[in-house]
């Protein structure tokens, strides 16, 4: 899968030329919040947070820690640098990013991720960090895990076994006792009461959070089989899933052809620095808003840093909150058209990743993930393991307490006076509201998605065409077939038809018999040998 991935302070990962290209301040190692050291005791792995734009964990590789960005948007592990004790095995690899290319050869070598040791993981190992728009040792970490489905994993396409499986893959395999479940949860940097740094476990639950486990189980929505590779960690929310800043719901149309009436799909990215959803979605978040603007080159929305929004999400009858201090970003240090600072709308028209294969609606990375404790139950995703064989599903706990987020955005945004009351803060009329301009490149996107999404039914109704095409033409065929031997048959019963008896000689030359002959002939009789008699046919002309 071309994860739907991350990888930069671009903050979007972009399958297409339409990247968002947002700028950032770039802080030093030493300035990162949750820079932690694993203790041996640990069963969970510490999770450091970069500005709100990069969760990064230690892996050992070949003997060497390296800081990876945590992805459950793919599934491939791929690093940069020497690694001591590694193997090429002879493939070569490309994965293709908006701030570049990761190519290089795959290898094996002895990998641990937290408490679990892997041996002759495969990974990509990237020498050529050039094509890279960004310095990414600079950012603090060298490369990258996914920790979506294995169907996902180019890698693995690439080496055409079980040798080539992905890191949560080859763990659950050979912990066949273990239930094949991660959890995460995700800090939010600049929020007072936020914890120091985020977690991850492995088969196992973040003490203080066991309250997921009684939590509906979101079925993940799967993807057609021809296009696995796209496969994500997706589901959908509940019909009017989406309530928007005048607490109303937020109606779209899903662009999945298979999706419920009212609902729409949602893939959860780790990876995904601003969460993207329909255009539509976005402009009734942020375009009633006084003083917001949509800023046409970077592609987003941006409002005042005072504006207070409160949105949330519903799945499986549960509703989760999104801390406003979520909803829009401080920390891209953007100013308006007016050159008067903003924050940027982190809840974006989805262009950059937009789904032509029409997989998913929406994509909540990082903005949402802060709200919810996560646990991703990889099920039968998992090949040659004897336990945990059910369906993949999510479980969501919200982490998101309305009445401490009121305080902390007044805390943080408003010097602590709580202006949110005030007239300036109220939203325009629904009429009065702006829209975000949709390119011609957008809409032809969008033309070719409506195309491929259906790309199923299609093909079910051209085949099912060709099938009555060829059955009309052989039904044709044997009906003609059928008439030309009743024609024959009916010929061959008709004087001066095909198969009547010829004259033997001219009628005007014959000797007619007289009425003696004619009563000798009559009364003649043929002798058989055994006695028995019978009379001579008689033919008539």
């Amino acid at each position: 899968m071309r994860s739907l991935l991350l990888a930069s302070l671009l903050c979007l990962l972009a399958r297409s030329v339409h990247a968002v290209n947002i700028p950032v301040r770039v802080r030093t190692v030493a300035e990162r919040s949750g820079s932690l050291k694993r203790s041996p005791s640990d069963t969970s792995l510490p999770i450091t947070n970069t500005q709100n734009s990069e969760y990064i964990a230690n892996i050992t590789l070949g003997g060497r820690e390296i800081p990876v960005l945590l992805d459950t948007g793919s599934s491939d592990l791929w690093v940069t640098g020497t690694i001591p004790q590694t193997k090429d095995i002879g493939k070569s690899v490309s994965l293709s990013y908006a701030v570049g290319t990761a190519a290089g050869d795959v290898n094996t070598a002895n990998l641990q991720f937290g408490n679990y040791t892997v041996d002759d993981q495969a990974y990509l190992l990237v020498q050529n960090t050039a094509s890279f728009s960004v310095d990414i040792a600079s950012e603090g970490f060298e490369g990258l895990i996914g920790l979506g489905p294995t169907t996902g994993s180019v890698i693995r396409d690439k080496v055409g076994d079980a040798t080539g499986d992905s890191v949560l893959d080859r763990i659950f395999q050979q912990n066949a006792s273990s239930s094949n479940y991660l959890t995460v949860l995700l800090n939010r940097e600049g929020d007072p009461s936020s914890p120091p740094h985020g977690q991850l476990t492995i088969s196992e639950l973040v003490p203080g959070y066991e309250q997921i486990s009684k939590m509906p189980k979101l079925p993940v929505e799967k993807v057609y089989r021809l296009t696995d590779l796209d496969q994500h960690w997706q589901t959908y929310t509940d019909v009017n899933g989406v309530i928007g800043p005048d607490g109303q719901p937020i109606v779209a149309k899903s662009i999945v052809p298979k999706a419920p009436d009212g609902q729409l799909v949602v893939a959860f990215d780790t990876g995904y620095t601003l969460p993207q959803v329909p255009r539509a979605m976005s402009d009734a978040i942020y375009g009633r808003v006084q003083g917001a603007e949509f800023n046409a080159n970077a592609g987003v929305w941006t409002i005042p840093c005072n504006q207070m929004l409160n949105i949330s999400f519903v799945f499986g009858g549960v509703s989760y909150p999104v801390h406003p201090l979520d909803v829009s970003s401080s920390d891209f240090n953007m100013v308006n058209s007016v050159g008067q600072p903003v924050c940027v709308g982190a809840f974006q028209p989805i262009t950059s990743a937009f789904s032509l294969l029409g997989e998913y609606d929406i994509i909540l990375g990082m903005s949402f993930m802060r709200n919810v404790y996560t646990l991703l139950d990889y099920g039968n995703f998992v090949e040659d393991t004897s336990q945990d064989l059910g369906t993949p599903f999510i479980q969501l706990l919200s982490t998101t307490n309305l009445t401490q987020a009121h305080k902390d955005f007044v805390q943080v945004r408003l010097s602590g006076v709580d202006s949110t009351s005030s007239s300036s803060q109220w939203l325009v009329p629904a009429s009065q509201g702006q829209t975000s301009p949709e390119s011609d490149a957008e809409k032809h996107e969008q033309y070719e998605e409506y195309i491929l999404a259906r790309w199923p039914y299609i093909f079910v109704g051209c085949l099912g065409f060709v099938i009555l095409v060829g059955g009309l033409i052989t039904w044709r065929c044997c009906k003609r077939r059928r008439q030309r031997r009743a024609q024959q048959q009916t010929v061959g019963l008709v004087p001066g038809g095909a198969t009547s008896y010829k004259q033997l000689e001219d009628p005007s030359s014959a000797t007619l018999p007289t009425s003696a002959d004619v009563e000798m002939m009559s009364s003649k009789h043929y002798a058989h040998s055994d006695g028995r008699s019978s009379h001579a046919p008689s033919y008539r002309r």
